[in-house]
């Protein structure tokens, strides 16, 4: 896993209801494809935040989630707004690194991670996160994608720079496949997932940080990086997205 990330890019999304792009229907339409085979199941949310899909799942589920994040502030925003209320009861925050999780093979009947595995990187994700599972368990992320075959050279540049990784949707479906995943569901996340529950509050932010002053030139190339990611979406937002996968644990990855 790469070392953590400057301190200021953490500040940057506290308090923010989301740290990444997504939405409670996204994630009910995801749930959905798997609720039906699971009673009261124990899910693990891995890069959790302040807790948006926990609660989500907690809610759909009635089962137990426990909900990890490397950033204190985050489970303390989650607790502060979730747990004792309602679904929240369900939650329990854990605070550990998502390359060093603190749980026995076997566990859980589903590992969810909205917006994170890019952090560990998709298929190191899917493999060692996969003994986590009970046999048979689901497994649900969003990852970034390329949706065209070709996409504008602008956003691959810039891609390449924040996230050399990123391939296509067919490529991550592959890789779904070699992993011993049997693919459920596949769905782009709306734009709405990304303009009105990520990019609204995050630019407010930006403005409000950038309206006080005093910035250091790491912290104001952490901004302008954001706007730049901003007005990115803005242009291409057609070429490319976060793909939310749900599958099957099947016991049968493919050797290399």
């Amino acid at each position: 896993m790469d070392p953590l990330p400057d301190p200021f890019l953490f500040a940057l999304f506290e308090g923010l209801p989301r740290k990444g792009p997504g939405s409670a229907a996204s994630t009910e339409r995801a749930y959905r494809c798997i609720g039906d085979h699971l009673h009261r199941p124990q899910i693990l949310d891995i890069g959790c935040g302040a807790g948006a899909s926990a609660r989500e799942l907690a809610r759909l589920s009635r089962g137990e989630v426990v909900a990890v994040d490397i950033h204190l502030p985050f489970l303390q925003e989650m607790r502060d707004g979730a747990i004792g209320k309602g679904p929240g009861r369900q939650i329990t925050p854990i605070q550990a690194t998502m390359d060093r999780l603190p749980f026995r093979e076997g566990t859980f009947d589903v590992v969810w991670s909205e917006g994170a595995i890019s952090v560990m990187g998709f298929p190191q994700g899917l493999r060692s996160w996969r003994p986590l599972l009970r046999d048979g368990g689901f497994f649900a992320v969003t990852e970034l994608a390329w949706l065209v075959d070709d996409p504008p050279g602008e956003a691959r540049g810039f891609f390449a720079e924040g996230y050399p990784a990123m391939v296509t949707d067919a490529a991550n479906r592959r890789m779904i496949q070699k992993e011993g995943y049997r693919l459920l569901e596949a769905f782009p996340l709306p734009e709405s997932a990304w303009r009105e529950e990520y990019y609204a509050p995050l630019g407010e932010r930006v403005r409000e940080i950038r309206s006080r002053g005093g910035l250091s030139p790491g912290q104001e190339e952490i901004l302008a990086f954001t706007e730049r990611e901003m007005e990115m979406y803005e242009r291409y937002s057609s070429s490319y997205g976060y793909v939310m996968y749900v599958m099957e644990e099947t016991g049968r990855a493919l050797h290399r």
